[in-house]
Order: structure tokens, then C-alpha cells, then sequence
């Protein structure tokens, strides 16, 4: 299993409410640190993908710094919900910054994590998409992948993690969107401070009660066993965060007998 694969897998696992072992927490942070520039001093340009690893540039650059994408046979790398980037500003942002989320998460106080935690701030600080009022083309996308790693690696930054919230906002409706994008914004939602995210949420609460209660989705496809169950979680982590909903939060989606599709017991 490489980099990519174990983020996603990793990822899928925490939605989900599957919490790994100490003793597997230390694997995964090993192989993740493993394919970093610093370990494997890769530094120059990746033509594989097109762009270098701005490794000597330091903070300079929109393209990932420390973790460079690998060959895929030609195809950008999906996201954790499955989308498929049509430019690297998503694809190998997404690559880059949901590892080093899952590296803060398990190793905050491992110098080489600290190290490219704060570098990659940095960097995001230089681009339009981590920074500025940018709705266009997959830079709206990379946006909200950066709201969810500053959720989790600077936490205390509420104006930037609020300025993501307001580029979401801004251009959301700009024109007519695939679902992945609100489904991350939920996803992003789920897991910021409910300090700032309560007047987020209140805007969706209906919406999203009425896509967990009502909704049925189905189960049969490799993507859809892959992908659905994780779809599910997000709502019930979004609404779990309400005291009346907690006893929701460690309940997982089931198959309907009758139909074979994949619903969620709101039943007390």
C-alpha cells in the first residue's frame, strides 16, 4: 500500500469513527514520513507530474512541497470522496496536505512533522487559493481543502479558517457544482470548533437531517461500498455535534433488508 492509498484508507477509517492503535498510529506515521522529500531528499523537479517539489524554494509555489503525487498512469489522483481533479492545484494539494493533516494529528511533536507543518502554512499563505478571494476553477476546491487543514494544523487561526469559510460562501453559487464540493464543506464543518462552525451549520441543519433520515444510497458498485458509508458518517458527524443529536455519534449506516441500500437509524 502506498502514500496514497493509506491516506485514504486512514481517512475513510476517522469518518467513520475507527480510531487506529498506538501501535498503528506508529506504522502509518513511519510509512508517511517515509515518502517525504525530506527522507527521500528528492528535490529538483518531478517530471512525472510536471512541477517541482519547490523543496529548495522553501515556501515559494502553489504545487505540494514535501509530498510529491505519484505516477498514476497518466490520471490525476481522486480526492477522499472520490472526485477527479482535472488539474494538479487540486489534485496534488489534496495529495500533499491530507497527509500532512493525518501526520499532525498522530505526530504533532516529531520535528520533521513540525518542520513541514510550518513551511506548508507558509506556502499557503503565497497562493490564491489558500489565501486570497479565489472561486475559480478547481482553486475553489483546493480552498476547502485547506479549510480542513487548517481545522486540524492551526486551529487557532480563526480569521484564515474564516476566510476559507467566507471563499466557500462567496462562490458556492457561482455556478452549478458537483456534489463533492458541499459534501467536503459538510466534511470540513464536522470537524472545525463549534465556535466557529454553529452558524455554518445552522444553515444546513434541515438539509442535512433530511439526507440522513430520508435517504437511501446504494451499495452494490466497488465505489459505492467505498464511498457511501463515508458520505453517511460526514452527516452524522455534522449533527452528532448538536446535544441532542450526540447519542448518534458512534452509529453507523446499515443495509436496508428490503432493498439492499445503505440508510442511517435516527431512532433513540
Amino acid at each position: 500500500m502506498n502514500s496514497y492509498e493509506l491516506m485514504i484508507k486512514i481517512n475513510h477509517a476517522l469518518i467513520k469513527g475507527d480510531k487506529p492503535s498506538n501501535d498503528h498510529i506508529n506504522k502509518i506515521v513511519e510509512r508517511l514520513l517515509s515518502d517525504s522529500v525530506i527522507n527521500k531528499k528528492q528535490v529538483g523537479r518531478c517530471t512525472r507530474v510536471g512541477f517541482s517539489s519547490n523543496y529548495d524554494k522553501g515556501t515559494s509555489g502553489i504545487y505540494p512541497v514535501f509530498y510529491i503525487p505519484p505516477y498514476n498512469n497518466g490520471k490525476k489522483l481522486e480526492t477522499i470522496l472520490g472526485q477527479t481533479p482535472k488539474t494538479q492545484i487540486l489534485s496534488a494539494n489534496m495529495y500533499e496536505l491530507e497527509i500532512l493533516r493525518l501526520l499532525y494529528i498522530f505526530a504533532p511533536e516529531n520535528n520533521d512533522v513540525k518542520k513541514m507543518i510550518s513551511m506548508t502554512l507558509e506556502r499557503l499563505k503565497n497562493t490564491c487559493f489558500g489565501y486570497m478571494d479565489d472561486g475559480k476553477g478547481e482553486c475553489f476546491d483546493a480552498s476547502l481543502v485547506v479549510l480542513r487543514f487548517l481545522a486540524s494544523a492551526a486551529r487557532n487561526e480563526n480569521q484564515w479558517i474564516k476566510s476559507r469559510i467566507d471563499n466557500f460562501n462567496r462562490h458556492y453559487g457561482d455556478k452549478k457544482r458537483p456534489w463533492y464540493s458541499l459534501y467536503y464543506y459538510w466534511l470540513c464543518l464536522s470537524e472545525l470548533p463549534s465556535d466557529i462552525s454553529k452558524s455554518e451549520t445552522e444553515k444546513y441543519k434541515d438539509e442535512i437531517l433530511d439526507r440522513l433520515i430520508n435517504r437511501r444510497l446504494p451499495y452494490n458498485g466497488e465505489n459505492d461500498r467505498l464511498i457511501n458509508p463515508v458520505i453517511i458518517c460526514i452527516l452524522r458527524n455534522v449533527i452528532s455535534k448538536y446535544p441532542e443529536y450526540y447519542y448518534i455519534r458512534k452509529r453507523q449506516p446499515y443495509l436496508n433488508d428490503r432493498d439492499g441500500r445503505l440508510c442511517f437509524d435516527m431512532s433513540i
